[in-house]
Parts: structure tokens; sequence; C-alpha cells
């Protein structure tokens, strides 16, 4: 007996292509003229004007930028893997842009409220403002923002350069290390929301409680500084230290090799900041207390543009901060690096799973907060009593310093 198809729906796949078509022109532009910002915003931190020159206020700077980029000579060097030199900023640039797929822009939209819905034939349908409803929504979206690291490593080995190489295999060790704090503070929401659905997260944070960054503030600290690890962001950007490795693992890239690099990382900038929003900071939601009102997770057409709104501002505040932080903190050198992640906070990662694990187990959801409360007490009780590093910055004597003065004798 021949098994009767579903009915295709279509309303919902005319949605999620023009939510795919709108989201990635917006990573795209939104790309150059972060670039712009993130100029404007160190020379405001050094007291300086910044692009001022091409265009009004500098706005046309992006442009320029990439014109110029894209007339520059393609350099390779010599002994170079050809193959994997061109493969990898391409490889870069993939993984960042095939990840906003699994997210929540908005939430459910009631086609009936659009505009000629009725002579449209669309009346009556509920559409999701994501490009993809997957079961492993979460999964997905951790797994394909850790394949950045391929990008990475393949430029730093196919440029035929020791600079380049080191930066490769600091950029992988680094990613590598991150990750697991990364899915471990993942997981700690995973286990509050009982769902790896970016939506039923977002639901939860929306119906019954609190913005999850209020019951569970150490695990997003823990999550965003890994944010910025995996994006090789300052101060854990030693994988292209200018200082140490000229430029790192795109030492040898130039023109538009070189541009699909930092477009691969501003574009990550969003997507992890939208991921942020979705775990964290509620979505769409403008409330982060548990009562008074809220943004409805189903809404006519014009709400809906209101929630996408929404959503953007969060991770432009989220991106502005990120580009404080750069031109604010000095960078790790790479013990520190490392020692963070493996000595601080994978530990302390695990202590808040703990945590978490023993409050969902008890049914206690609604006071999740004394959990990171809790877990904070313990921190600050046990640090005194763990083994500590000698310290690898002490003076060292010199003979007629002023910290080793000539002795008369």
């Amino acid at each position: 007996m021949l098994e009767i198809l579903p009915e295709f729906d279509w309303p919902q796949f005319i949605t999620s292509m023009i939510v795919i078509l709108v989201v990635i022109h917006l990573c795209l532009g939104a790309a150059a003229y972060l670039i712009l910002l993130e100029r404007k915003i160190c020379a405001w931190v050094q007291d300086r004007l910044g692009p001022n020159r091409v265009g009004p206020m500098g706005l046309l700077q992006p442009i320029a930028d990439g014109l110029k980029l894209f007339f520059k000579e393609d350099f390779m060097p010599r002994g170079a893997d050809r193959m994997l030199f061109i493969l990898a900023p391409a490889l870069t640039a993939i993984f960042a842009l095939i990840a906003f797929a699994v997210i929540p822009w908005a939430g459910t939209l009631d086609t009936s409220t659009i505009p000629f819905a009725e002579s449209l034939g669309i009346a009556g349908h509920h559409v999701k403002i994501m490009a993809a409803d997957v079961n492993i929504g979460v999964i997905f979206l951790i797994a394909a923002a850790s394949l950045g690291v391929y990008g990475v490593t393949i430029g730093g080995w196919a440029s035929n350069n020791k600079y380049s190489f080191l930066g490769g295999l600091r950029a992988g060790a680094q990613m590598i290390s991150y990750e697991i704090p990364m899915g471990i503070a993942l997981l700690t929401i995973i286990l509050m929301a009982g769902t790896v659905r970016p939506e039923a997260i977002v639901g939860q944070q929306l119906e019954g409680g609190a913005w999850f960054i209020i019951h569970q503030p150490v695990a997003a600290l823990l999550f965003y500084i890994c944010m910025l690890a995996e994006a090789n962001r300052a101060p854990f950007d030693l994988a292209e230290a200018e200082q140490e490795l000229i430029g790192g693992w795109h030492t040898e890239y130039s023109s538009m090799k070189w541009a699909m690099f930092f477009l691969g990382e501003y574009v990550g900038l969003v997507i992890t900041g939208a991921f942020f929003v979705v775990l964290f900071l509620g979505g769409w939601s403008i409330n982060p207390f548990p009562f008074g009102w809220d943004m409805p997770a189903v809404a006519g057409f014009w709400l809906i543009l209101l929630q996408f709104g929404v959503v953007l501002g969060k991770v432009f505040l989220l991106i502005v901060l990120t580009m404080m932080i750069r031109w604010t903190l000095p960078r790790f050198r790479f013990d520190q690096l490392m020692r963070l992640a493996w000595e601080g906070m994978i530990p302390t990662a695990l202590l808040v799973l703990l945590s978490t694990s023993f409050f969902v187990y008890m049914g206690w959801l609604d006071i999740m907060w004394l959990g990171s409360i809790a877990v904070i007490a313990i921190i600050i009780l046990v640090h005194p009593f763990m083994p500590k590093q000698a310290n690898p910055n002490h003076r060292v004597k010199l003979i007629g310093s002023r910290f080793s003065p000539v002795d008369d004798a």
C-alpha cells in the first residue's frame, strides 16, 4: 500500500528562503561595516579620529577597502600547497555562514496579518522566522562553529611559512581547548531547558522564567569568554600576534583570500552573538524577569519585524562590547591562555554543571540563580588553597640596576 506523503508547507519554505537571503546579505554587509565600526571604536579608545576621508564621516571607507583588496596582487608563496592554500579562506567563510541556519531571528508569524494574504492564498498559516527548523539545532550550531578551526590550521600549514605554521598550531590548540568549557556551559542551558531546539529555549525564557543569564550568570560569562577565544579575538589573539608571528596563520595571504579570513571572523561575530542572545538573553524577549508583559511567541507581521530588530539590537550591543574588550585589555601569553582554559574555566564549568544537575533533579528551576551564587562562593573559598604557579614575571637581578645596585664590596 502506497504511503501518502505529507503536504508540502509552501509558506514555510518561502519564509525560510526569504530569511536565508536577508540574513546572508545582512551578514555580508555587516562584515564590511563592522570593520569600520571597530576602527572608529579603536580611534575613540585611543583618542584619535579614525577613518573620516572617504565619504561623509568615512562611511564609504568599507567600499574603498573592498575595491582595493579586489584589485591587489594575489600572491602565493613558493612551496605552498596550492589547493589547500586556496581552500583555507573559503572554509573559514563557509563554516561561519552556514551556522546561522538554525537561529530563530523572531517568533512565529501568523500569515493572516501579512498584507494581501487572502489574495496570495497564505492566510491561516503559522511560519517560523528561521532558515531551518531541525531537531538538533543547538548541536548543529556548535558543530558548524567548531569547524572554523580547519580553515585556520590548514591556512597556516599550507603557507610553507614557519610563522604561519606556528600561528595555525596555536589557533588549533586554543580553539580545541576552549570548546570544552563552551560545550559544558552550553550543556547547563540544555539541562535547564530540556531541549536542544533553539526556538524552544527562547520559548522557555518567554513563558515561565527569566532570561537564562539571570539564572546562570557564571555559565554566561564562561560561554562569552569562549566565544572570544573561538573567534581569535583579543585578548585571545595569540594565533596572529604581530609582535611574535608577524601575522600568524594569514601572514602569506593577500588580496581577496586575506579578505575571506576577515569575512569569516566578522560574520562569526554576528552568528555567535546571535547564539548568545538565544541562549542567555531571551532571543526577542524585552523583559528579563519572570513577571510583566513580554513579546509573544506568535505575532503579526509588524510585531515580527520588531522582534527581528530586538534580536539584531542585542547582537549589536554584544559586538560593541567585544570590540571594547579588544582595545582595552592586553593579550595573554600563550601559557596563560592555556592555563586559563584547563586549570580555570574547565573546572569552573564542571562545577556549574554539577550545580545545575542538582537543581534540575530537585525541580528548583525557579531558584537556579542560587546555584550560581553557591558556585561563586565555592570558588572564592577554594581559590586560596589551590596550588600557585611561580611568578613568571619576577624581576631579574642585573648588576647596576636599581633592583640590584652595585655593592661597594
